[in-house]
């Protein structure tokens, strides 16, 4: 099982848009999922998805920050004691922003819980993405 996530994408929009946008913790909560998160080493951030008829918990730390190039963070799904990894690396060129985000560790989770798991982040990563250029291109108006 490939036990990486990787996603890359090209953005029309200023690294220091994009930045803000994964680090502050009101962009965040605005295009991804409410957040306590600072951009800070040791910080340990909660990410609180609550859905119909469930709630999801994200907790982890973050391990490195590399103001407008780099943040990394832990992802521990709550209820299980799992714990992956999220790198967001942002490089700046002539159209933009590319973003390279990787989510690694997935076959920590056991049997297969581990594809599924790596399904379900996949996907929802490419939403992330996918809403993340939208609230860009919003604010942006």
């Amino acid at each position: 099982m490939n036990d990486k996530i990787v996603k890359e994408h090209q953005f029309r929009h200023p690294i220091s848009k994009i930045w803000n946008a994964i680090t502050l913790e009101e962009e965040i909560s605005t295009w991804f999922i409410p957040a306590d998160f600072k951009a800070e080493q040791g910080y340990k951030y909660t990410f609180k998805h609550e859905a119909e008829d469930q709630c999801t918990t994200i907790n982890g730390e973050i391990l490195k920050v590399n103001p407008t190039t780099e943040l990394v963070y832990t992802w521990v799904v709550e209820g299980t004691d799992i714990v992956t990894t999220v790198s967001w690396k942002l490089e700046e060129n002539e159209t933009g922003t590319f973003l390279i985000l990787e989510h690694s560790g997935i076959s920590n989770f056991p049997g297969e819980s581990a594809v599924a798991m790596f399904n379900s982040f996949s996907g929802g990563w490419d939403r992330c993405i996918t809403d993340l250029d939208k609230h860009l291109t919003a604010i942006n108006v």
